[in-house]
């Protein structure tokens, strides 16, 4: 079956090809519970993170760059991803969380035909989505876990193969923001979506706009802001991006937050930005 998940639209057959994402069939570089979700997320024992390798994005900084490269990565069958989904469902998963699964919605949806998990399924995704893919994905997918990189359509350009990011990422954002929320008394989501944005050096007036692209969203969907940028990937050539942002950088996004009234809200401390918070890949 030729692959149009992703809105490249490639057209490869990936069962015995190489798609603009760099995978063919289903790859993955590593699965365990994950305790650096937000808090509703990993929760108590931690999140079943499932990091699917390639990516048709491309980010030059991107913090998982051998994962969305391929340079690391197992090959496995439909069966036995849906034997991990049941894996980390045994470990005591609190949900089951797609890492990049954007190219991967039809092997995903035919392993949760062979193993539903009982615990949530979590949609971890750079939001450079079709809507008819997401739709497909809306049918197993309890939280929407979307990034919303840039809106700006030169900063995209720059950092990325795909200069219209925000054409796609801003449409699919706004339709998983509809999903209801459902949190538990003791503060672990069942349903919902959370919208992250990552800072960016010298790319602050972005980040607000960003800000302000969120305030439009239900008051149901929660926003993470995240200051845990780390030098990483292929940067040689973008001064701006080898260093991590100030704080100046952070206050001035924290305070259009602010402004903006948004209650439901998620923060990194700096701590966060470093490598030590990159998995180790296991294959």
């Amino acid at each position: 079956m030729k692959c149009i998940q992703c809105p490249v639209t490639c057209g490869t057959d990936r069962e015995n090809g190489v798609g603009a994402c760099g995978v063919g069939g289903v790859k993955i570089a590593k699965y365990y519970l994950h305790p650096f979700e937000e808090p509703p997320v990993s929760f108590k024992n931690g999140s079943g993170c499932v990091f699917f390798c390639g990516c048709s994005l491309r980010c030059v900084f991107c913090q998982n760059f051998d994962v969305s490269r391929v340079k690391t990565g197992k090959d496995f069958s439909v069966e036995e991803l849906a034997g991990i989904f049941k894996e980390l469902e045994d470990m005591g998963a609190e949900n089951i969380n797609l890492v990049n699964p954007t190219h991967y919605v039809d092997h995903i949806a035919k392993a949760l035909e062979i193993y539903r998990p009982e615990i949530p399924i979590v949609y971890n995704t750079h939001s450079y989505e079709k809507l008819e893919t997401l739709e497909r994905a809306a049918e197993f997918v309890d939280i929407w876990l979307p990034d919303l990189k840039f809106l700006d359509a030169k900063l995209a350009k720059r950092y990325t193969a795909r200069g219209d990011y925000a054409e796609y990422a801003v449409p699919a954002v706004r339709f998983m923001a509809q999903k209801p929320l459902v949190m538990r008394d003791d503060g672990k989501m069942l349903s919902g979506c959370i919208v992250r944005h990552l800072i960016l050096p010298l790319a602050v007036y972005d980040s607000i706009n960003v800000v302000h692209e969120v305030e439009k969203l239900p008051g149901s969907v929660w926003f993470s802001l995240m200051s845990q940028y780390t030098p990483y990937g292929e940067i040689d050539e973008y001064k701006e991006l080898q260093r991590r942002i100030t704080k100046r950088e952070y206050e001035r996004v924290l305070s259009a937050v602010e402004d903006a009234g948004l209650k439901n809200v998620f923060l990194q401390d700096e701590a966060s930005a470093s490598e030590s918070f990159i998995p180790k890949w296991d294959f």
